[in-house]
């Protein structure tokens, strides 16, 4: 299918852009919100593990709880499929109110489930069902606005425009990084993890209703002729198989990347090396804000120059850096520091772009959907899966394999990204 634009959906891109401050910061929110939900998890496991796994303690207690921080990616290619396809088929507003109630549900109810002491083995089974929600919800959230924001945008602004996924992104997390760094500073570790992590998960639940309202006032875009029927959507999007494997090729070394500096290092550096989580906490804020204020500044630079380059920088600075900065990380609150700013300086071109790229590869009538599925399987494979093998390997004396499995990951993401074609410009049907 050619990306060439009718007047039908030139007519529809007017009538939704008319109130693009107000799109803009309805789905803005409501995917900080989705993050948010999605990054409290990692951020105060160190604190409520051992309420959920009270046979274990220090480290081994954190695996446990980052097994179920995986579980969530395991379920996020379903999501991805269920509501990617219902944004494609029944329009993308409906996707997003599903998507960020599902994930506000799943983060209320944490908050509230008893712990082991309480309910026995009833507590990690409630944690990991609440988990399968948060997976859900976010696997729904990514195809859906990324798709919104992408067709909204003028093509020649998209990269900007379409950056602004991961700034609202990042600054969910930085919100749940906040929370944190202020709490396990003014209550203390044992009041932390008595009562205190369930502050965040409760927090998300309330606020997520108010996203919610936000959601439903959106406007519409038309769906596609080709998602109107099922038989055509799976048929086209099984002609988009190439595209699909490229969204997963351009994934893996992103995914990892992120969660690997940004969700699971400062969560590390807590329970292996006993640095203080109020510290830790406050040098993920410092290093997410870099991230947050760089993003744009690679989307823009994507309009003018394309995205291919722009993701090239990415992969193959993060292999460039990941052995130096994963050395540092031997339990001092400074090194962490240091090994963060380059992480960020080459993370950011990747979140910056691949929102748009994403989009850019589809034709419309399954651009949700085709979008999403390659991602969420690569993200559930190797996201979801990062912060565990860094704890393990890292904490039985194996960080050079860690970081030679990163290093490899990113080579083939800038293997992908050199042979996929270039894509800013396009016009979107």
């Amino acid at each position: 299918m050619s990306h060439t634009t009718s007047a039908r959906t030139r007519s529809a891109t007017a009538d939704s852009g008319s109130r693009p401050a107000r799109t803009l910061v309805s789905t803005g929110a409501g995917n900080a919100l989705e993050w948010y939900d999605w990054a409290i998890f990692g951020t105060f496991s160190p604190f409520f593990a051992h309420e959920f796994f009270p046979s274990r303690t220090g480290t081994l207690a954190l695996l446990s709880a980052l097994i179920v921080f995986a579980v969530g990616f395991v379920v996020r290619p379903i999501g991805s499929l269920m509501f990617g396809w219902f944004a494609d088929r029944h329009g993308r507003r409906l996707a997003l109110v599903g998507s960020v109630a599902l994930a506000a549900a799943g983060s209320l109810l944490i908050g509230v489930v008893p712990t082991h002491a309480s309910i026995g083995m009833a507590a990690p089974v409630l944690l990991v069902v609440a988990r399968l929600a948060q997976g859900l919800g976010h696997g729904g959230e990514m195809p859906a606005v990324q798709t919104y924001v992408a067709e909204f945008a003028p093509a020649a602004r998209r990269g900007r425009w379409a950056s602004f996924i991961y700034v609202s992104g990042t600054t969910g997390i930085v919100a749940a990084t906040v929370l944190g760094a202020g709490m396990s500073g003014v209550l203390g570790a044992e009041q932390m993890g008595a009562w205190g992590w369930r502050v965040p998960f409760v927090l998300g639940g309330v606020v997520g209703a108010y996203t919610l309202m936000m959601r439903l006032r959106l406007p519409e875009r038309r769906v596609a002729p080709a998602a109107t029927a099922r038989g055509r959507l799976w048929r086209e999007l099984w002609a988009q198989r190439a595209n699909c494997a490229r969204s997963f090729g351009l994934t893996i070394g992103g995914t990892v990347a992120f969660y690997l500096w940004v969700i699971g290092t400062p969560a590390y550096i807590v329970a292996a090396h006993r640095v203080p989580a109020a510290q830790a906490l406050w040098i993920s804020v410092a290093a997410s804000v870099l991230l947050i204020a760089l993003v744009p500044l690679f989307g823009i630079v994507s309009d003018r120059v394309g995205r291919r380059p722009v993701l090239l920088v990415s992969f193959l600075g993060t292999a460039a850096v990941t052995f130096p900065a994963m050395a540092l990380l031997h339990g001092s609150a400074w090194q962490l520091a240091i090994a963060l700013v380059p992480a960020m300086l080459f993370l950011a071109p990747f979140a910056a772009v691949i929102p748009a790229v994403y989009a850019e590869l589809f034709p419309a009538g399954v651009r949700a959907t085709g979008s999403g599925i390659g991602a969420a399987l690569a993200t559930a494979a190797f996201g979801g899966t990062a912060p565990y093998l860094q704890t393990w390997l890292t904490d039985s004396g194996h960080t050079h394999v860690f970081a030679a499995y990163v290093v490899v990951l990113m080579l083939i993401s800038a293997a992908v990204a050199a042979r996929t074609p270039e894509t800013a410009g396009t016009v979107l049907e």
